[in-house]
Protein backbone atom coordinates (compact mmCIF):
# COMPACT_ATOMS: atom_id res chain seq x y z
CA UNK A 1 0.00 0.00 0.00
CA UNK A 2 1.62 3.14 -0.84
CA UNK A 3 2.32 5.63 2.00
CA UNK A 4 0.76 8.98 0.34
CA UNK A 5 -2.93 7.11 1.44
CA UNK A 6 -2.16 6.95 5.37
CA UNK A 7 -2.74 9.34 7.36
CA UNK A 8 -0.54 11.13 9.93
CA UNK A 9 -0.36 12.68 12.65
CA UNK A 10 -3.46 10.44 14.49
CA UNK A 11 -5.66 11.99 11.96
CA UNK A 12 -7.64 9.03 9.87
CA UNK A 13 -8.30 9.36 6.23
CA UNK A 14 -11.22 7.25 4.67
CA UNK A 15 -10.65 6.64 0.92
CA UNK A 16 -14.69 5.34 -0.89
CA UNK A 17 -15.07 3.38 -3.98
CA UNK A 18 -18.22 2.08 -5.18
CA UNK A 19 -17.24 -1.72 -4.05
CA UNK A 20 -14.99 -0.80 -1.13
CA UNK A 21 -13.78 1.34 1.48
CA UNK A 22 -10.41 2.01 3.23
CA UNK A 23 -10.00 3.71 6.14
CA UNK A 24 -6.00 4.84 7.79
CA UNK A 25 -4.28 6.25 10.68
CA UNK A 26 -1.23 6.51 11.81
CA UNK A 27 0.36 8.01 14.69
CA UNK A 28 4.41 8.60 16.09
CA UNK A 29 4.22 6.47 19.46
CA UNK A 30 7.39 7.45 21.80
CA UNK A 31 7.91 3.78 22.80
CA UNK A 32 9.72 0.08 21.77
CA UNK A 33 7.71 -2.10 19.29
CA UNK A 34 8.22 -5.23 21.89
CA UNK A 35 5.60 -2.60 24.15
CA UNK A 36 3.30 -1.87 21.21
CA UNK A 37 3.18 -5.54 20.27
CA UNK A 38 2.63 -6.65 23.75
CA UNK A 39 -0.64 -4.34 23.60
CA UNK A 40 -2.07 -5.53 20.38
CA UNK A 41 -1.92 -9.15 21.01
CA UNK A 42 -3.15 -9.56 24.32
CA UNK A 43 -6.97 -9.62 23.45
CA UNK A 44 -8.26 -9.93 26.90
CA UNK A 45 -6.27 -6.80 27.75
CA UNK A 46 -7.94 -4.51 25.03
CA UNK A 47 -11.12 -2.99 26.97
CA UNK A 48 -9.01 -1.78 29.94
CA UNK A 49 -6.79 0.42 27.74
CA UNK A 50 -8.71 0.76 24.22
CA UNK A 51 -11.87 2.58 24.67
CA UNK A 52 -13.50 1.59 21.01
CA UNK A 53 -12.82 -1.99 21.79
CA UNK A 54 -15.71 -3.66 24.65
CA UNK A 55 -14.37 -7.08 24.20
CA UNK A 56 -12.28 -9.24 22.61
CA UNK A 57 -12.55 -13.44 23.15
CA UNK A 58 -9.65 -15.66 21.51
CA UNK A 59 -6.06 -15.31 21.14
CA UNK A 60 -4.13 -13.43 18.90
CA UNK A 61 -2.26 -15.65 17.37
CA UNK A 62 -1.43 -16.76 13.64
CA UNK A 63 -4.46 -18.90 12.39
CA UNK A 64 -6.75 -18.18 15.54
CA UNK A 65 -9.77 -17.19 15.43
CA UNK A 66 -11.13 -14.09 17.70
CA UNK A 67 -14.67 -12.56 18.61
CA UNK A 68 -14.66 -8.74 19.06
CA UNK A 69 -17.07 -6.34 19.88
CA UNK A 70 -16.86 -2.85 18.79
CA UNK A 71 -18.14 0.55 20.52
CA UNK A 72 -19.05 1.52 16.64
CA UNK A 73 -21.85 -1.54 16.49
CA UNK A 74 -22.24 -2.67 20.48
CA UNK A 75 -25.02 -5.18 19.05
CA UNK A 76 -22.45 -7.03 16.59
CA UNK A 77 -19.81 -9.77 17.59
CA UNK A 78 -17.10 -9.49 14.57
CA UNK A 79 -15.96 -13.47 13.97
CA UNK A 80 -12.57 -12.45 12.99
CA UNK A 81 -9.32 -14.92 11.38
CA UNK A 82 -5.71 -13.99 12.20
CA UNK A 83 -4.21 -13.83 9.07
CA UNK A 84 -1.03 -12.52 9.38
CA UNK A 85 1.16 -12.36 12.50
CA UNK A 86 4.76 -11.12 11.99
CA UNK A 87 6.01 -10.31 16.03
CA UNK A 88 6.74 -6.60 16.53
CA UNK A 89 5.90 -5.53 12.95
CA UNK A 90 3.01 -6.67 11.17
CA UNK A 91 -0.73 -8.25 12.15
CA UNK A 92 -3.67 -8.66 10.13
CA UNK A 93 -6.99 -9.72 11.00
CA UNK A 94 -10.45 -9.70 9.12
CA UNK A 95 -13.18 -11.62 7.90
CA UNK A 96 -14.97 -12.25 4.12
CA UNK A 97 -15.92 -8.79 3.96
CA UNK A 98 -12.54 -7.16 4.69
CA UNK A 99 -9.31 -7.05 7.34
CA UNK A 100 -7.05 -5.23 9.21
CA UNK A 101 -3.87 -4.35 8.94
CA UNK A 102 -1.54 -3.06 11.99
CA UNK A 103 2.14 -2.36 11.19
CA UNK A 104 4.87 -0.70 13.52
CA UNK A 105 7.53 0.69 12.29
CA UNK A 106 10.85 1.23 14.43
CA UNK A 107 12.20 4.63 13.46
CA UNK A 108 15.31 3.49 14.87
CA UNK A 109 15.22 6.71 17.44
CA UNK A 110 13.23 5.23 20.30
CA UNK A 111 9.98 5.70 18.75
CA UNK A 112 7.52 3.66 16.25
CA UNK A 113 4.92 4.46 14.15
CA UNK A 114 1.87 2.87 14.22
CA UNK A 115 -0.62 2.76 11.25
CA UNK A 116 -3.54 0.68 11.00
CA UNK A 117 -5.54 0.20 7.72
CA UNK A 118 -9.07 -1.49 7.47
CA UNK A 119 -10.34 -2.56 4.16
CA UNK A 120 -13.94 -3.70 3.54
CA UNK A 121 -16.09 -4.16 0.50
CA UNK A 122 -17.09 -6.80 -2.20
CA UNK A 123 -19.66 -7.04 -5.09
CA UNK A 124 -22.32 -6.72 -2.81
CA UNK A 125 -20.67 -3.29 -0.92
CA UNK A 126 -23.00 -1.27 -2.55
CA UNK A 127 -26.23 -2.34 -1.16
CA UNK A 128 -25.30 -2.16 2.36
CA UNK A 129 -22.26 0.66 2.49
CA UNK A 130 -24.44 3.26 3.20
CA UNK A 131 -25.40 1.16 7.07
CA UNK A 132 -21.82 0.90 7.82
CA UNK A 133 -20.86 4.21 10.32
CA UNK A 134 -17.72 6.08 9.47
CA UNK A 135 -14.74 4.61 11.23
CA UNK A 136 -12.69 7.49 11.41
CA UNK A 137 -13.34 8.53 15.19
CA UNK A 138 -12.77 5.22 16.12
CA UNK A 139 -9.73 5.04 14.59
CA UNK A 140 -8.18 8.60 15.70
CA UNK A 141 -9.38 7.32 19.28
CA UNK A 142 -7.84 3.78 18.65
CA UNK A 143 -4.51 4.99 17.73
CA UNK A 144 -4.68 7.85 20.61
CA UNK A 145 -5.46 5.15 23.48
CA UNK A 146 -2.66 2.83 22.13
CA UNK A 147 -0.29 5.77 22.13
CA UNK A 148 -1.00 7.13 25.79
CA UNK A 149 -1.07 3.48 26.49
CA UNK A 150 2.75 2.30 25.21
CA UNK A 151 4.19 5.71 26.74
CA UNK A 152 2.84 5.44 29.81
CA UNK A 153 4.48 2.06 30.58
CA UNK A 154 7.85 2.91 28.58
CA UNK A 155 7.43 5.95 31.22
CA UNK A 156 6.99 3.86 33.87
CA UNK A 157 9.76 1.85 33.62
Amino acid sequence: MATSTIAQSGKAATIKTTFHRQTSVSINIQADASIVWALLTKASDYPRWNSTITSIEGSIALGQKIKLKSTLDAKRTFKLKIKEFEPEKRLVWGDGQGKRVYTITDNGNGSITFSMTEKIGGLMFPMYAKMIPSFDKSFEQFASDLKKEAETIKNSK
